[in-house]
């Protein structure tokens, strides 16, 4: 209470309006639309708090899928091949962000099943390396991802590619590559037949439906080339990426070209960035329209009070401490909701693998269908950046909201107010 008598009296008033009293059927109403305003922000504010987080996640969760399979940096050699790759990969290692590195051969062909065709990127990795940079080993379902050795021309396939060519663990599929083979009849494509001895799952239809794995000795036959394309190499922090790579082509010697895990993805990441500003932009709409509610709320008290701000006039209070009373009102309206929306909303997302899966069990739905999506449940990664960023704009948009309300309540003119009271 001594906090409280201490305030200015433009605190004080304020904090008595934002309580308006329901001795009126005219107070109750403004005191109503008060708390829709309120309750308008806060929704807002939790709803732009779940969305953003829910996106977080599926991005997060889509990257570190695709992040299995890919590696974090790639190096090639600009004469086509890296000879010397073992020490290539130990100037590599010396970079402390570096954790993994493994040589491999990349190619695109046509794999054939009887008369099913489908197209398919072939990579040539070394087994036992291959675990340092990604987890295919791991994902491997049926079959052994070591079963692939020199000179088998066995072939480990993504799942959806398996089950379009219809094949099976040991049976053959014919491999044709783009590069032609020169023949009296004229150039043909080479053909190699291989043999199925893992299917692996990595969850990210791109590679499960596109990507094979063969022994890199294989693939350096089937290019013609008489060591690996590159190096792959796993990183500690996945979001150091880009700096790893310039660094890395600054330190190593050779024409090099270096390029990270975000530039094979571009177009993807961009599109996941549009998105997510277009939704913030969307919802943040949600929140304006509720924080411009505030003004009617204001316009309203300030037309129901005109005889009190006329008799604050007439005590010696001026303009700017007037302005100051409905500032003082609006934004406490707006701070309120705005913290009820955070705690909402932060309350949601990190309980959203508990509420999604209690909605789907209340209606007998399920949201995300794994077949199509390859998660069952709603992924969430809040990020505190955000909240506080949601949580700035919604208070600035309430604290605009006041500034024509108050400015039209210090404009009252007491004789004119009083006249008829």
């Amino acid at each position: 209470m001594s906090i409280m008598k201490n305030l200015p009296f433009e605190w004080l008033v304020g904090l008595r309006y934002t309580r308006a009293g329901k001795r009126s059927g005219r107070n109750s109403f403004i005191s109503f639309i008060s708390l829709i305003s309120m309750a308008g922000i806060g929704l807002g504010v939790a709803a732009l708090i779940v969305v953003l987080s829910v996106m977080n996640g599926f991005q997060k969760e889509v990257t570190d899928r695709m992040l299995s399979v890919l590696a974090h940096v790639e190096i090639f050699d600009g004469r086509g091949s890296m000879p010397n790759w073992q020490e290539e990969a130990a100037a590599a290692r010396k970079n402390p962000e570096v954790v993994g590195t493994a040589p491999f051969a990349e190619t695109q062909g046509m794999l054939v099943r009887d008369d099913v065709l489908r197209p398919a990127i072939i990579r040539g990795v070394l087994p036992e390396e291959e675990p340092k940079v990604s987890d295919v080993a791991k994902q491997t379902k049926r079959g052994s991802f070591n079963a692939l050795q020199p000179g088998a021309y066995n072939i480990v396939l993504g799942i959806e590619l398996a089950r379009a060519l219809r094949v099976n663990l040991g049976e053959k599929v014919t491999l044709a590559l783009a590069q032609g083979q020169p023949t009296p009849a004229g150039v043909l494509p080479r053909l190699r037949s291989f043999t199925v001895v893992g299917i692996f799952e990595a969850g990210h239809n791109e590679f499960d439906s596109a990507l094979a794995f063969v022994h890199l000795t294989d693939a350096e036959k089937l290019l013609r080339i008489d060591a690996p394309a590159g190096l792959r190499l796993r990183l500690q922090d996945m979001h150091r990426a880009p700096q790893v790579a310039q660094d890395l082509k600054a330190s190593m010697p050779g024409d090099l070209f270096v390029r990270d895990w975000s530039k094979l993805n571009a177009n993807w990441f961009a599109a996941v960035q549009t998105e997510k500003r277009m939704m913030f932009i969307i919802l943040t709409l949600i929140i304006a329209v509720a924080a411009f509610n505030l003004v009617s709320t204001l316009v309203m008290t300030v037309t129901d009070k005109q005889a009190d701000i006329a008799i604050l006039r007439t005590l010696g209070a001026s303009p700017p401490s007037i302005m100051k009373i409905f500032m003082i009102q609006g934004a406490l309206v707006g701070i309120l909701g705005t913290a009820i929306g955070v705690g909402l909303g932060v309350l949601v997302a990190l309980n959203i693998d508990v509420i999604v899966p209690f909605i789907e069990h209340l209606l007998g739905v399920q949201f995300l269908s794994k077949d199509i999506y390859y998660i069952s449940t709603v992924p969430s990664d809040l990020r505190w950046p955000d909240v506080f960023k949601i949580g700035g704009v919604a208070v600035v948009l309430a604290f605009v909201a006041t500034l024509y309300p108050s400015w039209w309540a210090a404009r009252v003119k007491p004789a004119e107010a009083l006249r008829y009271e």
